[in-house]
């Protein structure tokens, strides 16, 4: 009964901490994301804004790049698995190219990317080792601040997709799948998922095994682009038409 009973208390425990672990990062930073774009607003100009982005794009690009110096001088680094391959590590690695130049096709990729595929990374986290490890800050601070970049060009910039960039993204992603299957191939290995399905809990889980996941995926990411370009779609019509009733 006893052994029952602090069973139940080390499983409670373990959820909590593991639930604190998880929540707490969004929270900051979501405050942090609305506070860094009202402050950019209020008291930046166009080249502070600019440069504050570009500091931060250059920040999430760096973390990446130190993580894999530090996993490499632990040595044991593995090419199949450790390569920041991944979408979003990848992303993250290359963003600074976009906070630097800002040019639009850049964004009408990134958009959906992010938004579609960093957001499922934060709510299904895929972390090898939890907190306080390198690669849990590793983790929260390129997908989140993936998120709070691309935010930043939407609240700050004014930078808005259209329905062609739909598909511009898409078949943007194609191009990166194409080239993570000959790498896959090359290293044996299992970037983007395409051979096997991650180990820990996320939405492929619900789209059955290989290679009917993978499927499931390529048929649904259109309309889930689509759901992602409708907010912005109702934004810009209720412009137009604020437009027309003051003309």
């Amino acid at each position: 009964m006893n052994s029952s009973i602090f069973s139940a208390i080390f499983l409670l425990k373990r959820v909590l901490i593991g639930s604190i672990e998880h929540i707490f990062p969004i929270i900051i930073s979501i405050l942090f994301c609305v506070l860094f774009i009202k402050y950019s607003k209020l008291k930046f100009s166009s080249k502070q804004q600019y440069k504050a982005l570009h500091a931060l794009g250059c920040l999430v690009s760096l973390t990446v790049i130190a993580f894999h110096l530090y996993k490499i001088s632990l040595e044991g680094y593995n090419i199949t698995t450790d390569l920041p391959l991944y979408l979003c590590s990848l992303m993250a690695l290359f963003i600074p190219v976009f906070t630097k130049y800002r040019k639009y096709w850049m964004f009408e990729i990134l958009v959906f990317w992010i938004l579609g595929g960093t957001v499922q990374g934060v709510v299904t986290p895929d972390i090898a080792v939890g907190f306080p490890s390198f690669d849990y800050f590793r983790f929260w601070a390129v997908h989140l601040g993936v998120l709070i970049i691309i935010f930043y060009a939407i609240f700050v910039f004014k930078m808005s997709p259209k329905l062609a960039s739909v598909f511009k993204s898409y078949f943007a992603l194609q191009a990166y799948v194409f080239l993570m299957i000959l790498i896959n191939y090359v290293l044996n290995a299992n970037y983007f998922y395409l051979l096997e399905k991650p180990k820990s809990a996320s939405l492929l889980d619900y789209f059955g095994d290989w290679p009917y996941y993978i499927i499931v995926v390529q048929i649904i990411l259109i309309p889930y682009f689509l759901l992602i370009y409708l907010p912005f779609y109702w934004i810009e019509k209720r412009k137009k038409r604020i437009e027309e009733k003051t003309i």
